[in-house]
């Protein structure tokens, strides 16, 4: 099966639809599903990464698995923050063995982003550029977790730098989003290090699934109707890196409970956004006066991410209400 939209709420909708109608369901540990073999995805525009729905906006979840994986982290209490039930994939509560972290960023060597960028920058015509996640070592024994990618692919074409995802298996309802997100934002990454521009994302799945217990949730997404496309913001040309350093030690910070000044930083306002995003996330999490949650809502310029902040804050405090910042011009003087 091969599907071709331009974001990944199109993608979503016709997956869904086609997963939902199937009639056989496959038996498994974690429960019955319905399955679509050998599917690839192609998301034509990859910064339409973040579902508009009600129900899949995971902002924080993807958000949080990103700065997890780019930190070269497979530690539970990281992941665990942004995503409890991580807890069920640990098998010693301390560590996921399938953590993505240390196999794409290991330190020297075995830095394969790291290794995938300079194939690239010496040679742009490369067939080379992979990186593996999936190690032969994985299916020797019995573990809770084990990485359902396999290999992620980067290929230079016409000064577009386009990104191939290979992979045993994907939960759409659970995983998918959250794979699009972390791997399309890798593949902005790359292309900012290598001075091009972000071409086209495929996502070739061998196992598509939905799981039973998802069903209804994915009923009343596809019922929900297609969505408004939002892209996010596109990254700065510069080089990346010095930034996902800061903004990585900031997440570690705020995770942490440290106040974080992040415009004493003096990252650009893409960066900035994002690392407000993990204050926000953290302060709501933490419960902190709704005058602070308000505050940082100001401060996030991208528009992209308010949606998703709002819906946030009304979750967490439902009783008081947030004055957006173009409109406090308008209001009175308080005496």
């Amino acid at each position: 099966m091969y599907i071709k939209e331009e974001t990944l709420d199109d993608l979503l909708n016709i997956v869904y639809t086609k997963l939902l109608k199937k009639s056989e369901k496959i038996k498994a540990t974690k429960g019955s599903f319905t399955e679509i073999t050998g599917a690839l995805l192609h998301l034509k525009r990859p910064r339409a990464r973040l579902s508009r729905a009600e129900g899949k906006g995971k902002l924080f979840s993807c958000l949080g698995e990103l700065a997890w994986y780019l930190a070269g982290s497979k530690d539970l209490n990281f992941i665990s923050h942004y995503i409890p039930m991580y807890v069920k994939s640990s098998d010693d509560g301390r560590t996921v063995y399938g953590g993505y972290g240390p196999r794409l960023m290991g330190t020297g060597r075995r830095n394969q982003l790291q290794t995938v960028i300079q194939i690239l920058g010496d040679k742009s015509s490369s067939r080379q550029a992979v990186v593996q996640l999936f190690d032969a070592k994985d299916i020797l024994k019995p573990r809770k977790d084990i990485p359902c990618t396999c290999t992620l692919q980067f290929l230079v074409r016409k000064q577009k730098l386009h990104m191939f995802t290979s992979m045993r298996s994907n939960d759409v309802y659970l995983g998918l989003p959250h794979d699009v997100f972390a791997f399309t934002m890798i593949q902005e990454i790359v292309a900012r290090s290598l001075r091009c521009e972000i071409g086209e994302y495929k996502h070739y799945v061998t196992s598509l699934h939905l799981y039973e217990e998802n069903f209804e949730g994915a009923k009343a997404y596809v019922n929900s109707g297609f969505q408004q496309i939002s892209e996010m913001p596109e990254m700065p040309k510069e080089d990346p890196w010095p930034s996902i350093s800061s903004l990585l030690d900031a997440e570690q910070r705020i995770r942490g409970g440290e106040e974080v000044d992040v415009e004493a930083l003096q990252l650009d306002q893409y960066w900035s956004d994002l690392a407000k995003v993990f204050q926000f996330f953290s302060y709501t999490k933490d419960k902190v006066p709704p005058h602070k949650i308000d505050a940082i809502l100001r401060e996030i310029k991208s528009d992209v991410y308010m949606a998703y902040l709002e819906k946030r804050r009304e979750e967490k405090i439902p009783s008081s209400i947030v004055v957006p910042a173009q409109l406090e011009i308008l209001l009175p003087n308080k005496v």
